[in-house]
């Protein structure tokens, strides 16, 4: 600690002062600086998306919908065999799950042995949550 005297004068506390506080920004911004970059180091990795159905009648006609959302859908992403991740689709077909990054194939339990899920492989990306839109055929003809 700096003690100063009379014979330092005004001048002298205000240059102190200006260069302890100059001191003390500059080491809040290096913390500031390594929190953030520790925290983009941490950022979710994973996949959201919609899972939609069909088709949902065996003709469909022009105007008609014929798929519809895949709801309550449990959905597995598996690596090397494995089911790393696993979550269920909501009323509206859509999901969000935290992956590492890389590629998995996606299951459901739930499907029969004439349904299939397509994309079967997906690729996480790196950092962020990547979108990836999922179609059930029903195998309806």
């Amino acid at each position: 600690m700096v003690v100063l005297t009379q014979a330092d004068g005004p001048r002298s506390a205000v240059q102190f002062f200006a260069v302890r506080a100059l001191v003390i920004a500059t080491a809040g911004l290096a913390l500031a600086s390594t929190f953030a970059g520790a925290a983009a180091s941490r950022s979710t990795s994973g996949l959201r998306g919609i899972v939609m159905r069909g088709p949902t009648t065996p003709v469909c006609r022009v105007g008609e919908a014929c798929e519809e959302p895949a709801k309550g859908l449990l959905l597995q992403f598996r690596r090397d065999g494995r089911v790393k991740a696993q979550v269920r689709t909501g009323q509206t077909g859509r999901f969000r799950v935290r992956l590492r990054p890389g590629r998995y194939v996606v299951t459901s339990p739930a499907l029969k042995p004439w349904q299939q899920l397509s994309p079967r492989v997906v690729r996480a990306p790196r950092g962020h949550l990547g979108r990836v839109d999922l179609h059930l055929d029903t195998g309806l003809q």
